[in-house]
């Protein structure tokens, strides 16, 4: 039980604290995909500590989260977060799925 608890603080500090992106507060629990994109893109193009492009570095972050929550993400706000996810593309000049 130890070592579960220990993973799942690990993962939340990840969300809380990535070293790649300053994210902007509670970002994820928005209901707004569009909003939710911004805040990924702003930060992802601000930080200098990413290893990647900007676009990969927030949608990995982005998916990360949807992961990490996996079955304790209600049905509404996973269709948010994947909403999010198209968003972010169309933010970056990318192609939506």
């Amino acid at each position: 039980m130890a070592k579960r608890q220990a993973k799942e603080r690990w993962s939340g500090e990840v969300t809380e604290r990535s070293d790649a992106l300053d994210l902007q507060p509670h970002v994820f629990e928005s209901d707004d995909p569009k909003a939710i994109a911004r805040s990924l893109k702003r930060s992802a193009e601000a930080s200098r500590r990413r290893k990647a492009e900007p676009f990969r570095s927030a949608m990995s972050m982005l998916t990360f989260y949807i992961n990490r929550a996996g079955k304790n993400l209600d049905a509404s706000h996973r269709r948010v977060l994947e909403a999010a996810k198209n968003e972010l593309r169309t933010a970056f000049g990318r192609e939506p799925r």
